[in-house]
Formats: C-alpha cells, sequence, structure tokens
C-alpha cells in the first residue's frame, strides 16, 4: 500500500457496468436485465426487520473443491515504520482458482459444443489471460426478490441423500406448502441441507452431491428467474443421466443465460423460515473472469 501512495489509478466511468435494467434479456448479460428499476423497489419493500444474512461462506485452504481446484493465500509485512507518524503495515496475494466455495457461474463458464450463451463460440471469446467476451466483471449489481424454497423440509429430513434428485412437481409442492411464489425476476434459493457435509465429508460433499435436476430448472428458468443457487457445490444433482455431464449448468447458462449460484449458506434462513426476502449481490469485477467469489445478502 505504501509503495502504491504516489500512484494513479486506470479506472475510469467506461468501466461502469450499464444501467441494465431494461426488462428484457441481454445478448452479453442473459436474464438479470429483466430486473426492472420497478422490481428493485417492490423487493426493497420486503425489509421489514432489517435482519441481514450473509450467504457467502469463507474460503480457505480446506474449502472443499473439485480436483484440480486450490486455494492460497500469501501476505507481506510492510517493513519499518515510515513517516513522522511511523506508520505500518500489510500486504497480500491471493492465489486461487475463483471456483471455491461461494461463487457465482458466469455465461462464459459452461458451452454446448463449444457454443455459448447469445451464440458465441469459444474460439471467438477464450483467450488463456481472460474472457473477450461474458467475463463477470460486466454482470450489474443484482438487487431484486429472493426466494429459499426449503428442499430438505419438504421431504421431512435434516440433509438431502447422496446424489438425490428432485425435480419441478416436488419444487412446485414445496413452494407451495411454504407459501412462497416463485416470480420472474426472482434469485431462488435452494436448500438441501448439504453445505452440513463439507466438514463431515469433503469428498462426498464434491462427489455425491444432491440437488436439482433438469425437469426442475427447466421449470424455474421458465417462469423467469435470473439466478438459481443452492448450498451444494454444483446446485444439481450429481446423479447425471444418459452420459451427460452437468445438464442443469449447460441448460441454465447456455439456453437461458441464468446464473447459477453455487455453495449458498442458506441454513440461517432456513431456521428462521424467511422464504422471502430482498438479495443484494455486487460481485467483484475481475477483468475476463469466467466465475466470481461472492457473498450475496438476503435481507428481511
Amino acid at each position: 500500500m505504501l509503495a502504491m501512495v504516489a500512484g494513479g489509478s486506470t479506472a475510469s466511468a467506461e468501466d461502469e457496468p450499464p444501467t441494465a435494467q431494461t426488462g428484457e434479456p441481454d445478448p452479453r448479460l442473459g436474464m438479470v436485465t429483466t430486473v426492472t428499476p420497478e422490481m428493485t423497489a417492490q423487493a426493497a419493500q420486503l425489509v421489514t426487520d432489517g435482519k441481514v444474512y450473509a450467504l457467502g461462506v469463507i474460503t480457505g485452504p480446506d474449502t472443499p473443491a473439485y480436483p484440480g481446484r486450490s486455494y492460497g493465500i500469501e501476505t507481506f509485512d510492510g517493513g519499518d515504520p515510515q513517516g513522522t507518524n511511523k506508520v505500518t503495515a500489510h500486504d497480500d496475494r491471493l492465489v486461487t482458482h475463483v471456483g471455491i466455495g461461494s461463487q457465482l457461474d458466469g455465461l462464459a463458464h459452461i458451452g454446448r459444443d463449444g457454443v455459448h450463451y447469445g451464440g458465441l463460440r469459444r474460439e471467438d471469446i477464450f483467450t488463456p489471460t481472460g474472457m473477450k467476451e461474458l467475463g463477470t466483471e460486466h454482470i450489474p449489481p443484482i438487487a431484486t426478490r429472493g426466494v429459499m424454497i426449503d428442499m430438505a423440509k419438504h421431504f421431512g429430513v435434516e440433509r438431502l441423500e447422496p446424489m438425490q434428485g428432485f425435480g419441478s412437481a416436488d419444487i412446485r409442492a414445496a413452494a407451495t406448502a411454504q407459501g412462497v411464489e416463485v416470480r420472474a425476476g426472482d434469485v431462488v434459493l435452494l436448500n438441501t441441507g448439504w453445505l452440513s457435509m463439507a466438514e463431515e465429508d469433503p469428498e462426498a460433499f464434491i462427489g455425491r452431491q444432491p440437488g436439482i435436476n433438469v425437469d426442475g430448472a427447466r421449470y424455474l428458468a421458465d417462469l423467469g428467474v435470473v439466478a438459481i443457487g443452492a448450498d451444494s457445490a454444483a446446485l444439481e444433482t450429481m446423479a447425471f443421466e444418459d452420459g451427460t455431464l452437468f445438464p442443469v449448468h449447460q441448460m441454465l447458462l447456455v439456453d437461458y443465460g441464468i446464473y447459477v449460484l453455487e455453495t449458498m449458506n442458506t441454513s440461517r434462513l432456513a431456521a428462521d423460515s424467511v422464504h422471502e426476502f430482498f438479495f443484494v449481490l455486487g460481485q467483484p469485477r475481475f477483468a475476463g473472469s469466467v466465475q466470481a467469489v461472492i457473498n450475496p445478502v438476503a435481507i428481511r
């Protein structure tokens, strides 16, 4: 920090994300632009108690991760005191895969045979030093209605079984019983209880995840939601069928332009039976990033 005091910033007004509240899907941003100012204002009215829920988990070296992904941080001593006030400092450098812990999967993350949302082709958007298109730095702030559907409660368990899947019928039944209606522009969070497996069995937490299936994801997508998340690292059930891999990711990101939110801490929302809230997310803006480490908040 001390060495940077005399330096300038390269940031400019041109770096600001678009207002992006058009009411229509954007060919580069997806469904997030369907959230209008009026929808944000209505969602803000859900705040009655002022209670804030952090939806992100702490990410560290022991956070379960997919094979090949790792986390590391280095901290630095700023040296001897400087100035007449003898200021001292520390600095840090994060050396990590972005897809660890609580994260947002951007539209560049998954494609279908090299084709991504909006018809963009892999060879036209990928470089080894960052994506040329669909980077998560372009995502505007998300401030909209959030809903939590407690699937663990629906099935009468603390935690879903490994690889257990659920579809539209179970989602509709759970939402109805819990008094919540999914609407266009919503962020939907699914509580499965699976986050408790992260410490109990990290390998199972990654490799044997329960979650939404293609039928359930299509149902929510057709309602016009902007993001779907869960308290697991994949959102979707790992019981893939017909030789497919991550079909829910592929459908949501490629076909609908709907962001995937992973490893969301929904446990406190479930404990308090909070099913409707004001959801707010401003993700880090690292140029060319495919994913984003996030800590969205739910406010009630």
